[in-house]
């Protein structure tokens, strides 16, 4: 695909913009891209500059004063700093700048908290503790419904998962 500048060279740069909900697409080539300002020479792609693109959206001067007083107690990084290098200082600055990470990591991950990952030794555990709660709120349901026997058979088959717990 050529340039949709210069309809010269390669494109080699997708460039898309959102403004108004309206989507507009372009394909640059580097040189082009440079020349638009769309490129810079420091720019590459790195999760760090992704988080703070992500980080410096526009703000109105309220949220920008607010921003620039905000510092860890701990490490003193301070939000204006962690927006542009990406890292935070210390394990004191999540809970410092919480309020401003919690809609980034639900807008990155689509959910707020972080459950990583489990070991193996571990994971059958947690699966039937899993399944447990979801057979305690079935049977919530179910006596809200009042089908007692649907209920009993929930809670036996909860007991035999407990017992599976136990004896792990």
């Amino acid at each position: 695909m050529l340039c949709d500048n210069c309809k010269k060279r390669e494109a080699t740069i997708h460039i898309t913009k959102y403004i108004d909900d309206k989507k507009t697409e372009l394909y640059l080539c580097e040189k082009c891209a440079r020349e638009t300002g769309h490129l810079n020479d420091n720019d590459g792609f790195t999760f760090q500059n992704l988080i703070t693109g992500i980080l410096n959206p526009d703000f109105n001067d309220l949220n920008k004063i607010k921003e620039s007083t905000m510092e860890c107690n701990n490490c003193g990084l301070t939000y204006e700093k962690f927006k542009r290098n990406g890292k935070m200082g210390c394990t004191e600055c999540y809970s410092k700048f919480e309020n401003r990470l919690n809609p980034l990591m639900k807008k990155i991950h689509g959910s707020e908290s972080h459950i990583g990952k489990v070991p193996q030794s571990e994971k059958n555990h947690l699966d039937v503790k899993k399944d447990i709660e979801e057979l305690q709120a079935k049977m919530e349901k179910v006596i809200e419904d009042e089908n007692f026997e649907r209920a009993a058979q929930l809670r036996d088959e909860i007991c035999e998962l407990e017992k599976k717990i136990g004896s792990e």
